[in-house]
């Protein structure tokens, strides 16, 4: 078994899907050294599917200089904008109303979102997508 790499540097990039902006990138992996190309084109590649949404990748930069991409799912305020047709929630929620969501898109949500939630059940899941939605000014009926 190869001896481990030790990794040197770790970051959290929010990046459009199948196109990162590579001054996003350039920004933050620049003063690693690593491949920045490289890691737009990984990925791009694998993130061409959700074209259009935002999705989250942890990237990690090894002193060779080398890297590993984990995609994570988007965020739970970005999928529920898109589900109510929004550009964002209420300027004042509790106030004023940011939209609806629906218990059947709130499920779906909470599906999407599963692997990346401190979770262990679907309903534990929709409390996390409810309570987003409720600090967004959007109500979840049902």
């Amino acid at each position: 078994m190869p001896p481990k790499q030790k990794k040197t540097f770790e970051a959290t990039l929010e990046l459009e899907a199948g196109n990162a902006a590579m001054v996003d990138l350039g920004k933050m992996l620049g003063p690693t050294g690593a491949n920045t190309r490289a890691i737009k084109l990984e990925y791009d590649e694998a993130t061409a599917a959700q074209r259009g949404d935002i999705v989250p990748v942890v990237v990690t930069v090894f002193e060779d200089r080398s890297h590993k991409l984990r995609l994570k799912t988007p965020p739970t305020s970005f999928l529920i904008r898109k589900a109510i047709g929004a550009k964002s929630g209420s300027a004042t929620p509790g106030h004023k109303s940011g939209g609806t969501l629906t218990a059947a898109q709130a499920r779906e949500i909470a599906e999407r979102k599963m692997p990346d939630l401190n979770a262990t059940t679907i309903e534990a899941a929709l409390k996390v997508v409810a309570g987003t939605a409720r600090s967004m000014g959007v109500t979840v009926t049902d």
